[in-house]
């Protein structure tokens, strides 16, 4: 069965957010403080998936998040939080978190974004997300290497999350040509629709600030207006 680790200090709202993950078919243990989450994620074999709280006794879900992405943990994260400004989102993107969900929030919501990321994370695993391009790709100074999921820049290693790598290869693998928002959505984060815009955003906006030489003015990763974004080579 697969299992998620909770990370949520709000005893009724972990009530309620255990009680429909298990009615959803999930094995779940709820942990109330940061600390003691981080040593959770940590076992082997890990769980599945981690939904994380922002205000945690002891540990805060940032550092909960910068610490494993930091050993090279690539659990999914998702981010459950109250905390709905800007600055926030893209920090949790940046530190690697796979979704950003705001409170309150929607039962229903939550647990298509939960399968829908325990459903990529499965193929990109299992290696069927999608076939995996033998060439290397060049844009600017960066080369892409999809065999091995490497990026460098000048030559040296970028780390990107890996959202942010099936992001740039649904861009690269167009050759050029544009993606739509409403694609992109749906080939790397199993979305049907556009309500999570942002998150497709700042994730673009990560790319930029990672691989292009001027982030607020991109020669590469580029915007076409009203419809999506290209990879220019």
């Amino acid at each position: 069965m697969t299992r998620i680790l909770v990370l949520e200090d709000d005893a009724d709202l972990a009530f309620g957010l255990v009680t429909a993950l298990e009615t959803g078919g999930y094995e779940v243990e709820l942990v109330g403080d940061g600390a003691a989450g981080l040593e959770r994620a940590r076992l082997t074999p890990p769980p599945d998936l981690l939904i994380l709280d922002l205000v945690l006794p002891r540990l805060s879900g940032f550092r909960v998040l910068r610490t494993l992405r930091d050993e090279g943990n690539e659990i999914p994260v998702i981010i459950l939080t109250a905390r709905a400004e800007e600055a926030d989102r893209i920090q949790g993107f940046r530190l690697g978190a796979d979704q950003y969900v705001t409170k309150p929030f929607g039962v229903i919501e939550l647990l298509a974004r939960v399968d829908a990321l325990l459903t990529r994370t499965a193929a990109r695993r299992s290696g069927a997300f999608r076939a995996v391009p033998a060439r290397t790709y060049r844009f600017g100074k960066v080369e892409v290497h999809p065999a091995t999921r490497e990026v460098r820049r000048r030559g040296a290693p970028v780390a990107l999350a890996p959202m942010e790598f099936d992001l740039l290869m649904a861009l690269l693998q167009r050759d050029g040509n544009t993606a739509s928002r409403a694609e992109l959505l749906r080939e790397v984060w199993g979305y049907e629709s556009d309500v999570v815009s942002r998150t497709l955003d700042t994730h673009v906006a990560n790319l930029r600030a990672k691989l292009e030489d001027e982030p607020a003015a991109p020669r590469h990763i580029l915007t076409v207006r009203k419809t999506g974004y290209r990879v220019q080579p």
